[in-house]
């Protein structure tokens, strides 16, 4: 790792941060982890953006990282990137080193919304990787960038027909189908009534659209009926 990012990060720790994130996060060593909240990290990534270019680009070329948040610095680094191929460049050399749902869900490239068709292309290619935050990623993307405009009920289809058995999988599935159903509630109620979705993952997304505060009383009592 460069030094000055090195003596950046180190200076920016916070101890109880860290002891509180490594619970949420524990496949991760706690020995990777400094303890750095996000609006810290994403503050640092816009300076190194701005105001170090070759130290920026040093440090995307420098993967695997060490330190987790080496690698959520990295995402948002990737994040202020306003040149669309070397996004997506930069972004398919990193999707196989993220290892955590965090670094993950962070993820969502800004100039990705200015090109939806050939980012979707992506998402195709993405949701059938082997590769788990891959897929969760991928979903990510339907989730912030079509499913509230330019919608198309065939996005459901392509996330009901992932089939798989991992955790941090199945709940971004049941993730994106309770925020479908906040909205595109007709839709979405469509795919929990034909229930085509496991049943874990059917559950999971009632369970969290009746958590909602965005989401009506009367369809949140409909909603339990349709229980699994």
């Amino acid at each position: 790792m460069d030094k000055y990012i090195e003596s950046k990060l180190m200076r920016l720790r916070d101890e109880s941060y860290k002891e509180f994130n490594s619970k949420l996060i524990p496949n991760i060593n706690p020995d990777k982890m400094i303890g750095i909240r996000i609006p810290v990290l994403r503050k640092l990534a816009k300076e190194i953006y701005r105001e170090y270019p070759d130290l920026f680009e040093n440090f995307l070329r420098d993967i695997p990282h060490f330190y987790f948040e080496e690698d959520n610095l990295h995402a948002l680094m990737i994040d202020q990137i306003r040149d669309f191929n070397i996004a997506l460049e930069k972004t398919e050399a990193f999707l196989p080193y993220i290892d955590n749902w965090q670094t993950c869900d962070i993820f969502s490239p800004k100039i990705f919304k200015e090109h939806k068709k050939i980012v979707l292309e992506k998402i195709e290619e993405w949701l059938k990787s082997d590769q788990i935050y891959t897929v969760r990623f991928a979903i990510g993307l339907l989730l912030s960038n079509y499913l509230k405009n330019g919608f198309k009920e065939e996005y459901f289809d392509m996330i009901c027909d992932i089939d798989s058995d991992e955790y941090y999988i199945k709940m971004m599935i049941a993730w994106y189908f309770s925020m479908a159903l906040v909205y595109q509630y007709d839709a979405a109620l469509k795919i929990i009534k034909e229930y085509k979705l496991k049943k874990w993952i059917h559950n999971k997304t009632i369970q969290k659209a009746i958590e909602s505060r965005r989401i009506s009383k009367d369809k949140k009592e409909f909603l339990k009926t349709l229980k699994l």
